[in-house]
């Protein structure tokens, strides 16, 4: 299939349900009418593929076609995938959701975090969105350095009275507390849940796996801002910090390295493709797979809802997950859960519709949702 944008034709391939044909014009629209560079998009109904296109290109140059096994980093996306390590944990007995993180992490009790526990963690309440020693880009390839300095930052604000949303630290917050539990890093864990879901999601990429990697490519007024955060005072300190202390921490300026592809920032830079991320999404509803039922109910209500200083708007976070909401519908369901990442990419599960949806492109856009995948996702139920 080919879509015309102007003289140039768009490629578009993949396979598609006759039942899900809305699903496949508003993929095409995405293109024609919305600015669309290459991205793929996934829907699996109760496990089986009923969408599976890909289109576009993988580079500025538009010179390297999207295929099915491209990589792109899909950013945010990597939250749940992080807390879905530490939830196996609880559901194996081997970590509880109140247990205080200094039980697994000792150094983290610094600051006033002593009390600070694995459900805030998992739901940004544990006070640390930002670290304030400065960083440098050569930290951030570092984990225990990385991990070090989170856990002798002092708290922003005393943990679990307040949710303040860990852009960058919840990854390695998050990723270190399962590596202290399980001795294995983040990215190693993650291989082993993807490979028998034969799910391409990873942090940490291999030489090989980078030569299917796309460009991240910036839209105009989606670019992240040269800014060093230690100028500033008072409220904008911790938003600037957490975006950019390191100064790559959000992928500014690092974004399309072979560095920043093989390093392991779990809440930021993970790769995938849209089949990817949609498998690991029909795994997490299937009862039982991947985390047990009671667990995963837990984790996809909403914990605490209110404005976050950082988002700079009223938010509702579960662990790890993001529950649908008016905002941020995820179809029609209440139970449907998911994650966005930085400039539309997403995944989401609707164990009523059996639904796992999996959307990756390389053209980022302001925030998280956008009218791209706002488009795939009422394609997707109007046709259910």
């Amino acid at each position: 299939m080919r879509v015309r944008l102007g003289a140039m034709e768009i490629p578009i391939s993949g396979h598609c349900d006759e039942r899900f044909v809305a699903v496949r014009e508003a993929f095409a629209a995405n293109f024609a009418e919305r600015g669309e560079v290459g991205a793929g998009v996934c829907v699996l109904i109760d496990g089986e593929p009923v969408v599976d296109l890909v289109g576009g290109w993988a580079d500025a140059a538009r010179a390297r076609e999207w295929r099915h096994d491209t990589l792109v980093n899909f950013y945010s996306v990597g939250k749940a995938f992080a807390a879905t390590l530490v939830l196996q944990l609880v559901d194996d007995g081997r970590l509880g959701l109140d247990d205080p993180i200094a039980t697994v992490w000792p150094e983290f009790a610094a600051g006033g975090k002593e009390r600070a526990t694995v459900r805030h963690a998992l739901c940004h309440q544990a006070g640390v969105p930002a670290i304030r020693e400065r960083l440098t880009d050569d930290d951030l390839w570092d984990w225990q350095r990385m991990t070090a300095a989170l856990a002798a930052t002092e708290a922003w604000h005393e943990p679990g009275t307040q949710h303040v949303y860990h852009t960058n630290t919840f990854g390695h917050l998050v990723g270190e507390i399962y590596r202290r539990v399980a001795g294995k890093s983040p990215g190693e864990r993650l291989r082993e849940i993807a490979r028998p879901l034969l799910a391409d999601v990873y942090w940490g990429l291999t030489d090989v796996e980078q030569l299917r990697c796309s460009e991240l490519l910036w839209a105009p007024g989606s670019s992240l801002d040269a800014i060093d955060p230690f100028i500033v005072e008072g409220d904008t300190l911790m938003p600037l910090l957490s975006y950019f202390n390191p100064p790559g921490y959000s992928s500014r300026g690092v974004v399309n390295s072979a560095q920043w592809r093989a390093a392991q920032v779990p809440a930021t830079n993970g790769h995938g493709t849209a089949v990817g991320v949609a498998r690991v999404y029909a795994a997490l509803i299937e009862p039982g797979r991947i985390l047990s039922s009671d667990l995963l109910a837990e984790a996809t209500r909403v914990q605490r809802t209110g404005p976050c200083p950082v988002l700079g708007e009223e938010v509702s976070f579960g662990l790890g997950f993001t529950p649908t909401s008016t905002r941020r519908p995820l179809g029609p369901n209440p139970r449907s859960f998911g994650h966005f990442g930085t400039g539309g990419a997403l995944g989401f599960g609707d164990p009523d519709a059996g639904v796992a949806f999996g959307y990756v492109m390389n053209h980022v856009i302001p925030r998280w949702q956008s009218t791209r995948n706002r488009a795939l996702i009422d394609a997707v139920f109007a046709c259910v």
